[in-house]
């Protein structure tokens, strides 16, 4: 152990500079204080095996007792730190004053841990015959991504892997692993957002940083790569056309010859924004969103399809308009795109109590037709986001819990899913109303979904399904509804991530093979009447994009799209977890 100077070293400084601001060291340091500094790591390394990189300094107010200690080139250990057990550090690690670093600890390159900050790679067992002094210690480990910030007084337990890029909130206490890219907060550690959503990509721009090489793991470059780069080149240069080809001077249609719809306009807006970082050219935004806005209806908040009227409310105040419902999230997202919002509250969601939405909830027909139940569940919960945004009441007291409570409760154990498979589709409805459902409630309000393992079972296996993912017979609706749920459980576990990601860059090939030069993706074969069709158009195009990034993520490759989807197929939450959920 060293933890105090050593009365023959040089002299190091009296006034603690260096021990609480290590990284003043290397600029500020005297030759003599280098020397004592260097005299420290050496007696470290004979009497522990210790070994350090060029121009690291450790404070000798510092308890270092390591079974094995490796710290990478320009990292600093500040004073009343505490180290022990086997502990590794890349280069330009940062461990603050009175942190704890125990166990099993494994921190990447530039890492920076707070003060007060405790990371136990290890654990006592609590077997009841045995007291607890008693018990074996028990280590599985901590490992630590590169580019890490943790703040001050976080804990992190043993068993935790915090990917790469992630930002720990002060306070936190981390029981389960971080995914990249994440910013995680509270006791226990939730997703509050994806480091990389800026909001505002006019100010931050356009293109997301680049991952290192050692994000993406071992996946080679290639002609994968070159291709997703000469697609969004020219999905970008063609992009005004094809927005105009849909614009019939007045409005927008899906395609050349369709009638003008709300989901036309919407689509226009994703689009624009995903490859121009603007509204689309035919109007100003602002004329945009008027337009959007004065289509609400002041009644109800809900936006029905254009010259179609609403039908009256169920006996529970619910209004049942298909097109109104998916209007609650594509007219929504639409309106946030272009800076704007709602000009009502959804009051049809927010006259909602808790005993009608869960009799009605009872009522979905989730035998038959999930995917249905699920995209209920969707528009009700975008309704209750969009009345939070606007600071309204989103529904009465103890609803929102109440539809999570129910969902939480109801889940199948066995699948992660709701809802049960039909001998004619398969998982079809199931796993389609699985996106659905969980887009609007778990990801949407940054909840982990339940049975993360089992989600990733159910869906490959219905992912094998070759009704529905034969070449030829996919279409945006089925291939989005296995991607996400893969990406959103991929989150909390890496069960079968190889499995998924082999899917993945498969169906991300197929899906370059479907741009129509000048005129976007087409929605795909759609028997049942599910989507537009073969045809390229506004909502085939707005989806395929975001399945591509989706898809790209998965493998690794999303740093080459540039883009990132920020409407109604966003990857993260649109708002951070409710308190009461």
């Amino acid at each position: 152990m060293m933890n105090a100077q050593d009365p023959q070293d040089p002299q190091v400084p009296q006034d603690g500079r260096f021990d609480h601001c290590p990284w003043l060291f290397q600029q500020e340091a005297t030759p003599e204080q280098r020397a004592a500094q260097l005299a420290h790591q050496r007696r470290l390394t004979a009497a522990t095996g210790a070994e350090f990189g060029e121009r690291c300094y450790l404070s000798p107010l510092a308890a270092v007792l390591p079974d094995r200690l490796r710290l990478g080139s320009d990292s600093y250990v500040a004073a009343h730190a505490y180290l022990t057990g086997d502990i590794t550090a890349g280069a330009d690690c940062t461990v603050n004053p009175f942190t704890t670093v125990r166990g099993t600890v494994t921190l990447g390159e530039a890492v920076r841990v707070g003060a007060h900050t405790s990371l136990l790679g290890f654990n006592h067992s609590t077997a009841p015959e045995q007291r607890i002094h008693r018990q074996p210690i028990t280590s599985r480990g901590i490992v630590v991504g590169d580019d890490v910030w943790i703040g001050s007084h976080v804990v992190v337990l043993d068993g935790v892997t915090i990917g790469d890029h992630c930002v720990i909130g002060a306070g936190a206490v981390v029981t389960r692993d971080v995914p990249d890219w994440a910013m995680v907060g509270g006791n226990p550690a939730r997703f509050i957002r994806d480091r990389r959503d800026t909001r505002d990509r006019r100010e931050a721009g356009n293109r997301p940083a680049r991952r290192p090489a050692a994000a993406t793991g071992n996946r080679p470059a290639g002609d994968l790569d070159d291709r997703l780069a000469a697609f969004v080149a020219a999905a970008r240069a063609q992009a005004p056309a094809l927005l105009a080809r849909c614009w019939d001077g007045e409005r927008y249609v899906d395609r050349p010859g369709a009638a003008p719809t709300v989901r036309a306009h919407c689509d226009a807006v994703e689009i624009a924004d995903l490859l121009l970082g603007e509204a689309p050219a035919q109007l100003p935004a602002t004329a945009h969103a008027e337009r959007l806005r004065a289509a609400q209806d002041p009644t109800t908040g809900l936006v029905p399809e254009l010259g179609a009227t609403l039908p009256p409310p169920a006996d529970d105040g619910f209004v049942d308009d298909g097109p109104a419902l998916y209007h609650v999230l594509s007219v929504g997202y639409a309106l946030r795109l272009l800076g704007s919002e709602p000009r009502h509250p959804v009051h049809t969601v927010r006259r909602m109590t808790p005993r009608p939405l869960t009799g009605r909830l009872d009522r979905l027909p989730w035998a038959d037709r999930a995917w249905h139940a699920g995209s209920w569940i969707d528009s009700f919960a975008t309704g209750t986001l969009w009345n939070l945004e606007l600071g309204a009441e989103p529904a009465a007291p103890g609803t929102l819990e109440a539809l999570f409570g129910w969902l939480l409760t109801r889940v199948d154990p066995w699948t992660g899913m709701w809802g049960r498979p039909a001998p004619d589709s398969g998982r079809l409805q199931v796993v389609n109303g699985y996106y659905r459902l969980t887009r609007g409630s778990f990801a949407q309000f940054g909840i982990p979904v339940p049975h993360p393992e089992r989600v990733v079972d159910t869906v490959l296996d219905h992912a094998r399904d070759l009704r529905y993912f034969a070449a030829g017979r996919e279409n945006a609706c089925n291939v989005l509804d296995v991607a996400h749920p893969l990406w959103l459980a991929g989150r909390a576990t890496g069960h079968r991530a190889a499995e998924a990601r082999d899917w993945a860059e498969t169906r991300l090939a197929r899906a370059l093979d479907r741009w129509h030069e000048g005129g976007g993706f087409g929605f795909g074969p759609a028997p049942e009447g599910t989507g537009p069709g073969r045809e390229p158009g506004l909502q085939g195009t707005e989806m395929w994009l975001a399945i591509l990034w989706l898809l790209a993520d998965l493998t690794g490759r999303a740093d080459l799209l540039g883009y990132r989807p920020r409407g109604v197929h966003r990857p993260e939450p649109a708002r951070a977890p409710a308190t009461p959920v």
